[in-house]
């Protein structure tokens, strides 16, 4: 059994900055990418930032230059920084963690975090 959960959601201020964190923890073996999602109300889910085991990372274009994704190999955690925060990053965010499995990457969510942005 995985278990992922996230913090640090809240309320701010345009302009502001807020910064989540996700862990993981039970059966761990391996882990490959941590990613970020978010999901505006009546919207998809979309990918925020994802970091692999290499460090590579990936952002969206709405995110570059505000958001810093990082990760703590150590303590299976990958936090969001987020800076400059507009109305529009007003979202529930999501972790997500792939875990290397023989046959193929298991992907496991974590329950969300509210975060809202008032102008």
């Amino acid at each position: 059994q995985v278990h992922v959960v996230e913090s640090g959601g809240g309320l701010v201020q345009a302009g502001g900055s807020l910064r989540l964190s996700c862990a993981a923890s039970g059966n761990i073996f391996s882990i490959n990418v941590m990613s970020w999602y978010r999901q505006a109300p009546g919207k998809q889910r979309d990918l925020v930032a994802n970091i692999n085991s290499g460090g590579r990372i990936n952002y969206a274009d709405s995110v570059k230059g505000r958001f810093t994704i990082s990760r703590d190999n150590g303590k299976n955690t990958v936090y969001l920084q987020m800076n400059s925060l507009k109305p529009e990053d007003t979202a529930v965010y999501y972790c997500n963690v792939g875990l290397n499995h023989p046959i193929a990457i298991m992907n496991y969510w974590g329950q969300g975090t509210q975060v809202t942005v008032s102008s």
